[in-house]
């Protein structure tokens, strides 16, 4: 389940920069790939209605990778 949620947030993180998914290094901060506050809260949403979790808006920050959210989400999705 992990794989598949990277796979999704890389291309939600690609398609949010204007980038090639190949661009999108799972373990880079969100910050230094470019994701500013605003994609952040619009991850956040996406999130929600993709899996259903209700998630906070610093979820980027306290999971600040792709690798690091995407397993954290499979966490909280295998509790449920």
């Amino acid at each position: 389940m992990v794989d598949d949620i990277r796979r999704w947030l890389v291309e939600r993180v690609a398609d949010y920069l204007d980038r090639d998914a190949a661009e999108v290094d799972a373990d880079a901060k969100f910050a230094d790939l470019g994701l500013d506050s605003v994609y952040s809260m619009i991850l956040c949403g996406d999130v929600e209605e993709r899996y259903g979790l209700e998630v906070e808006p610093t979820i980027t920050w306290d999971h600040p990778t792709v690798a690091l959210l995407a397993g954290h989400l499979s966490g909280e999705l295998a509790a449920r």
